[in-house]
């Protein structure tokens, strides 16, 4: 399960970005969502690239530990997180009864094979004893939107009982929910309003966030070091196929209506530093100087399109 939570937190980290069918039924109480659209992405010539490099960064790895092949099997992987609930993930697709027997050993090797049932459908609790947290991930540290996910790491819930669904939660209650519903994420709008859905014709990646509540200490007070995000109130953003381009798009929905104007002027200058660079080649510097940058009241937003080959040299030479 710990790789897993690596392979979600490392796509979310490293390309902003994600969209789920049917994101009108997403709780409203919500503090964060997210999706991959594999499927898409291996029939988009732009998303392609993206995916070549999702294979060969995360999704060896994964195959390599656990035997499992999402590059084959999966179509989708959606992720999010009530308030204070944790974090509930569908992994979609044609799941083999290849990769169900070796789900089932890592059950058995990290977990506990005596079986639950609810609804009629059978899961799992699984453990991660063997992993500790270091200081860093205790403490928080930086401003890196690690989103809940310790709440997988010594105990979580999982079940494959369902079809073309495996199902990973965090509480028991949870994944009693999920399997009286078939894996159907779905809720009404809650108290805190709805997260911020950007769309596409062809999204690939999306995800959203309310930096609000992910941000909120014990004593009120926002927990985010960054001025960006203690002045944000929501952030979304999008990466889509569009025609032999990605199609990048990021919404902050900040708490004055000043600060989207400042943001703006920040983000316009900072373009405008970077137009008279030495260190960057000038089809970087192209694109950036392209980034549409507009303001409506407390909204910001960026787009940009972007050559799918620049994309995946950048996140490469890392």
């Amino acid at each position: 399960m710990r790789n897993l939570r690596i392979l979600i937190v490392g796509l979310l980290l490293a390309i902003p970005g994600l969209v789920v069918a049917g994101l009108d039924e997403i709780p409203g109480d919500a503090t964060w969502y997210l999706h991959i659209d594999l499927e898409q992405m291996r029939s988009e010539g732009a998303g392609k690239d993206i995916y070549a490099l999702m294979t060969d960064e995360v999704f060896e790895d994964i195959r390599d530990d656990t035997g499992v092949d999402l590059t084959k099997e999966l179509e989708s992987i959606t992720g999010l997180s009530m308030d204070g609930q944790g974090p509930i993930f569908v992994l979609e697709g044609d799941v083999s009864q290849t990769s169900k027997d070796r789900l089932m050993a890592i059950i058995a090797a990290e977990g506990n094979l005596d079986p639950k049932k609810s609804s009629g459908k059978t899961y799992y609790r699984f453990t991660d004893m063997g992993h500790e947290a270091d200081d860093d991930e205790e403490d928080g540290g930086d401003d890196s939107i690690e989103i809940q996910f310790e709440a997988l790491q010594n105990e979580s819930w999982i079940s494959i009982a369902l079809d073309k669904k495996v199902l990973v939660t965090a509480t028991e209650e949870q994944m009693k929910a999920m399997l009286k519903k078939d894996g159907k994420i779905s809720g009404g709008r809650g108290q805190n309003g709805t997260l911020l859905v950007l769309t596409a014709d062809k999204p690939l990646l999306q995800a959203g966030i309310d930096s609000v509540a992910l941000g909120k200490e014990s004593d009120g007070d926002s927990g985010w070091e960054s001025n960006i995000l203690r002045n944000t109130e929501q952030v979304a953003f999008l990466v889509a196929a569009a025609a032999d381009k990605l199609a990048i798009e990021a919404k902050f929905v900040t708490a004055e209506p000043e600060m989207a104007d400042s943001l703006a002027s920040v983000a316009r200058g900072l373009i405008s530093l970077v137009s008279f660079s030495d260190e960057m080649d000038a089809a970087t510097i192209a694109l950036i100087k392209g980034t549409k940058i507009e303001v409506e009241g407390r909204n910001l937003s960026f787009s940009l399109a972007i050559d799918p080959d620049l994309l995946v040299t950048t996140f490469s030479d890392e």
